[in-house]
């Protein structure tokens, strides 16, 4: 194999090619689903509960098993395992095409998140290898600005598709995405050095995974009542495996999160950073989908336009950040793509109601967009660099998993956000006029059934508003996607403010 050091730009730009391909199909193939989830669950007949977790599955999926990807990675092969992974969701998402009820899909999504651990962690790790350490932080701009416009592009032409052929379209593009990866990869992509003799610590996976998947079941029963044991006995059961994980890699010589990589304070930073962008990222797609499609009567192809204004200055804006972080440290880039992702969530908040005018919901999409991708470059090289010779996969991996956390747990807290401010409101709409609260239980159903029944009509039309005795649904709607954005927005915020803190000022002082 050629040495990293005599690798020209014109063999590593399709190495850079075919990885940012596959790490695109886990982001864009969670997001087009949640752009299109009320045409998916109609046609399905999906209960409301589980919409959350449909949505989440697979990053959930991702979330649990991406630790032990990252340590079969450096047993096996980080290329050898990343193909493996192109293959299976190709199969699985041909598969979903067929789904004949929610139930199928939901097992589907969850395999289709099995197949997407290995391309998670994987293509960072491969980066590491292939990639010149000095030249690392531009590569892992291109791949991110590779990302940006597949997100922009994608969603758009999805929409378009699922208003001409249906929402089955919708698993056509992870396979066609994969298909141009595993060719690039195969032929372009070296294989890294493998760690012989080393152990798969599964009872680590297996306590993390059970408390993660605990933690989401439990907060999507939330919104049925937190007393209710369909919501503290997950919770509950989450919390104690989180602990015994802890002790669990404490005493494990080979732990599947070795915790001492947490001594390092950039490193911790890093991970709050990468939680705190992919749950807002998650999250905001939810609401587009939702929000865009109930309130503001948008059809799936208006809805994935939202992502593609600014595609290329995104593009060029994430090439440069790369550019930054080589020249200086991750700080000031970490810090600006936070504060960033703060001002999406406070324009939202801000703004959001039945007559708002499109344009800003294209900008809050567009900041949201910018930031986490800005803010994924400075933590991508932050946690790299932190990654010993041969644990490229194991130290990536780690990254990986604190992001398809945020993923998994977005989608379920916004809703779970929403409809307890939701609830306020119209409760405190029915107390002014006098309603029994039954009375306008019943007036809310009505309205939600008469909008399912007639998708992409007037959403919140005078005829249903009339049947609401008299609520203002539309406005109540969106004033609790407003306290709800506001809520979530002090995240980013937060994080912003340790990392402005706590990460390195000078290149001398990283890692």
């Amino acid at each position: 194999m050629p040495t990293v050091g005599r690798r020209t730009n014109v063999t590593t730009l399709p190495i850079i090619l075919g990885l940012a391909l596959a790490f695109t199909v886990t982001v864009v193939d969670p997001l087009v689903l949640s752009l299109n989830l009320p045409q998916v669950s109609r046609a399905l007949h999906a209960p409301p509960h589980v919409l959350g977790l449909l949505s989440g599955a697979a990053t959930l999926v991702m979330a649990v098993a991406v630790l032990a990807a990252g340590r079969l990675g450096d047993v096996f092969g980080l290329k050898r395992l990343l193909m493996r992974g192109l293959v299976v969701v190709t199969v699985v998402d041909l598969i979903s095409m067929l789904s004949p009820g929610y139930g199928f899909l939901l097992v589907m999504r969850l395999l289709a998140g099995l197949g997407m651990t290995a391309l998670l962690g994987v293509p960072l790790a491969l980066v590491k290898v292939a990639v010149p350490p000095e030249k690392r932080p531009v590569g892992i701009g291109i791949l991110m600005a590779v990302t940006t416009i597949l997100c922009g592009v994608v969603p758009a032409f999805t929409g378009w598709m699922v208003a001409a052929v249906g929402w089955r379209f919708l698993f056509l593009i992870g396979p066609l995405m994969c298909l141009v990866s595993l060719w690039l990869t195969a032929r372009y992509v070296p294989e890294s050095p493998v760690q012989r003799g080393r152990r798969l610590d599964m009872g680590g996976v297996t306590m993390i995974g059970t408390a993660l998947l605990a933690l989401v079941v439990g907060l999507a029963a939330a919104q049925n009542g937190i007393s209710r044991p369909e919501t503290w006995v997950p919770l509950v059961i989450s919390a104690v495996g989180a602990v015994l994980f802890a002790l669990h890699e404490r005493r494990t010589a080979e732990p599947a999160l070795d915790l001492v990589l947490f001594r390092s304070t950039p490193f911790s930073v890093a991970l709050a950073a990468t939680l705190t962008l992919n749950f807002l990222a998650a999250g905001l797609g939810l609401v587009l989908g939702q929000f865009g499609s109930i309130v503001l009567s948008l059809s799936p192809e208006t809805i994935g336009l939202l992502y593609l204004p600014g595609t290329l200055l995104i593009a060029g804006a994430v090439i440069l950040a790369g550019r930054l972080v080589g020249k200086y440290t991750p700080r000031p880039v970490m810090v600006t793509g936070l504060l960033v992702m703060a001002a999406s969530g406070l324009l939202l908040a801000g703004t959001a109601g039945p007559t708002m005018a499109l344009w800003l919901l294209v900008l809050a999409t567009w900041l949201c967009n910018l930031g986490s991708l800005v803010t994924s470059t400075s933590v991508s090289e932050t946690v790299l660099s932190q990654a010993p010779p041969g644990h490229s996969g194991t130290v990536a991996s780690v990254q990986m998993a604190f992001a398809m956390t945020g993923s998994a747990f977005g989608p379920t807290v916004y809703l779970l956000l929403f409809d307890f401010f939701f609830q306020r409101r119209w409760l405190a709409d029915a107390k002014a006029r006098d309603l029994s609260v039954r009375k306008a239980e019943q007036a809310v159903d009505a309205v939600r059934s008469g909008m399912a029944q007639h998708p992409g009509g007037n959403g919140y039309d005078p005829n249903l508003l009339r049947q609401a005795a008299g609520l203002k649904l539309g406005l109540d709607f969106a004033e609790g996607l407003r306290l709800a954005m506001l809520t979530v927005s002090i995240l980013p915020l937060a994080v912003a403010a340790l990392a402005f803190v706590l990460m390195p000022r000078c290149k001398e002082a990283r890692a």
